[in-house]
């Protein structure tokens, strides 16, 4: 038996050396370990053999099938190997040339700046909500009590699509549509894109970032949104940032407002970029006015609130001292390579 055992590893052997394929080797696999092959069948044959000497005749089984898949796993690396020879032959490659640098991304500014914006006020206790960027005029104009002769419902003003959509002016929609779905309190800040028609210039693009507040409880005053709004200003440029806010017109809050933050560039002494007032404009601010309320199912004798309004173009061009918008777009390494993450 043990003559017989060894001429079949020696044949096995032969076979497997002759094998060019995973697929010859499979084959050959399935001669010497299949469920038909021979040592399958002296496996069966112990039965015949007598008790004291199976564990022998048990061994040499072993040895043998072990020999034969050490074997099998040796010419399956050889075959491996010389594919692998074959098709860098056929491909050319050089193994002793340089490789090829391959860059690292980084994050673009704007996508900084909303990260910064978004740690703010989840640090300061808001949640992010987000919402479709193709609205309607309800959600865009009527639901913040936007009479219809306003000039920003004109065509020349907004992008209207076919169907009767249109691309939001602002994201004072999802605020809308927070307010229709939960009742308060809320406390939200909503960033995403916005679309007017506006020809690009250093200060204006038909597409840009805006991220809005809103916060509607019981007993919401213009106090707290001058605090909310004068502590984002210091956790975003800097303790020695001040704010201020002054009277404005918006047909969804009443006061309304503007907020100024004191010019980051001279620190308020007055340079060009503050045209020597001290002071640069971030947005628009206010208490929500009653009617929108109303228009919305929340009772504007028992809630109030405040939502305002803050580019983020604008706060990253003063963040990174950029002096045109157009910049943030054209994609220009030599800019984008200056921002954390940069290329490498």
């Amino acid at each position: 038996m043990e003559e017989e055992l060894r001429k079949l590893v020696e044949y096995a052997e032969k076979d497997i050396f002759a094998c060019s394929s995973p697929n010859d080797l499979l084959n050959v696999k399935a001669k010497y370990l299949g469920k038909k092959s021979l040592l399958s069948s002296l496996y069966a044959q112990m039965r015949n053999i007598p008790v004291e000497e199976r564990p022998a005749f048990g061994n040499l089984i072993n040895e043998a099938k072990k020999r034969i898949e050490d074997l099998l796993e040796q010419q399956n690396k050889v075959i491996k190997e010389n594919a692998w020879k074959k098709n860098e032959a056929k491909a050319g490659t050089d193994l002793t040339m340089p490789g090829i640098f391959s860059s690292r991304g980084g994050l673009h500014p704007l996508t900084i700046i909303r990260r910064e914006i978004d740690e703010v006020f989840l640090g300061l206790g808001f949640e992010i909500a987000e919402g479709p960027d193709i609205d309607d005029d309800f959600h865009n104009f009527d639901a913040l009590n936007t009479p219809l002769d306003h000039p920003s419902r004109n065509l020349a003003d907004t992008f209207y699509l076919e169907g009767g959509g249109l691309l939001r002016t602002h994201t004072s929609t999802v605020q809308v549509r927070v307010m229709e779905k939960y009742p308060p309190p809320i406390k939200i800040i909503s960033p995403g894109r916005c679309y007017r028609n506006d020809k690009p210039d250093p200060s204006h693009s038909p597409v840009f970032h805006q991220v809005e507040a809103l916060v509607v409880d019981k007993g919401i005053s213009l106090a707290d949104m001058k605090d909310m709004l004068s502590q984002f200003a210091s956790i975003m440029f800097g303790k020695d940032v001040s704010s201020r806010i002054r009277p404005h017109f918006f047909p969804f809050t009443e006061p309304s407002a503007e907020m100024d933050i004191s010019c980051v560039v001279c620190g308020g002494t007055g340079c060009r970029v503050c045209k020597y007032s001290g002071w640069l404009e971030m947005g628009g601010a206010g208490m929500v006015d009653p009617n929108v309320f109303d228009i919305l199912g929340i009772d504007s004798e028992f809630y109030t609130g405040y939502a305002f309004g803050l580019g983020i173009e604008r706060i990253a061009m003063l963040k990174y001292n950029i002096p045109d918008m157009r910049i943030l777009y054209e994609n220009d390494l030599r800019m984008l390579r200056q921002f954390k993450g940069e290329f490498r």
